[in-house]
This record gives C-alpha cells, structure tokens and sequence, in this order.
C-alpha cells in the first residue's frame, strides 16, 4: 500500500468517489467536494479538511488522526468503527451526523453543537467538550474519563452507563441530565458529600 503525502487536494471534486485501504499523510483537502465519498480501511493522518463538504460520506473502519476539521460541512455523514483521535472540530455542521463504535479520544470539539446526537458507547477519553452544547444527547455507555466538560451544557442528555471521572463530574453542569444511581453516588462523592 502506498501513502500519499502532501498532496494537494484543495478545491478538488471527488464527489461520490469509493476509497478502500488508502493513507494519506498531510494532505490538504481545503474546501474540497467529498460530498457522498465512502472509505473503507483508509488511513487520514494530519489532514487538512477545512472547508470541506464531507455531507453525506460514509466511513468504515478508516482512521482520521490528527487531522483538522474548521468549517467542515458533516451533515448526515455516517461514521462506523471510525478513529477520530486527536482531530480537531471547530464550527462544523454535525445535523444528522452518525458516530458508531469510534474513538474521538483526544479530540476538541469545543463550542460544537451537538444537541439530540446519537453517541451512545462512543469513546471520548481526554476529549475536549469545554462549552459544548450536548443539550439532549445520548451518552449512554459513552467513556468520558478525562473529559475536559467545562461549560457543556448536559441538560436533558442521557448519561446512563456513561464512565465519567471526580474532575469531569466537578466541572460539568449536569442539571437535567438522566444519570444512573451510581454516576448519581460519585457525582455525590465527587462534590465533597459522604455517601454512606
């Protein structure tokens, strides 16, 4: 398998395209067309996808590590068994956005609005959350050890099952989050209370 490094994909049209066991390191996709695009097995390593329309794509089992998401449009894109780990998000478009089984360890997604969003069983290990809008979400099963959830906002999320460390359960405002009598008894704990 080669790795294309470098290469210049800015303002391409690759719309529709089907990319199975790719690398790529370092690439420049900036505002490119990767409207419908599928990829199987493909390895992202610090890409550049501002400004890319990525509506619609569909991803399997593809790596994206690193790799910078600014202004990227996300909507209705399906991600299955999918590593995110360490990219980071800023003013991106996630309606209807799809995450199964990925890892988003390390990831920022400060300010990202992602209310109602399916994420249940996601691992979101060390994950930047600061001032995310999460208004709604399903949690459920989520790893959010180490999370950084300053600012979320978590009201009417549903954190059942969730794994969230003493200093995210201090930092987040959990006010109307559905939460399990054990995230209930450390959030207690977390907060100084004697639970006997």
């Amino acid at each position: 398998m080669t790795t294309e490094t470098a290469e210049d994909y800015r303002e391409a049209v690759l719309s529709g395209q089907w990319w199975e066991k790719r690398h790529f390191t370092g690439c420049d996709f900036t505002e490119a067309d990767l409207r419908g695009l599928r990829t199987r097995g493909c390895t992202f390593d610090q890409c550049d996808f501002s400004g890319a329309d990525l509506g619609g794509s569909r991803h399997d089992a593809s790596a994206f590590r690193s790799c910078v998401f600014d202004r990227t449009a996300l909507g209705e894109s399906r991600w299955s068994s999918c590593s995110l780990l360490g990219s980071s998000f800023v003013d991106c478009g996630f309606t209807g956005i799809a995450l199964t089984e990925c890892d988003l360890s390390l990831a920022s997604l400060t300010r990202a609005r992602l209310r109602r969003l399916g994420l249940s069983g996601l691992r979101l290990r060390e994950v930047n959350l600061a001032d995310t809008d999460l208004t709604g979400a399903d949690l459920r099963g989520a790893d959010l050890t180490g999370a950084r959830l300053g600012g979320t906002k978590l009201s009417g999320a549903d954190l059942r099952g969730a794994v969230l460390d003493a200093n995210g359960l201090v930092q987040a405002d959990l006010a109307g989050a559905y939460v399990d009598a054990e995230t209930a008894v450390a959030y207690a704990a977390a907060h100084g209370l004697i639970v006997k």
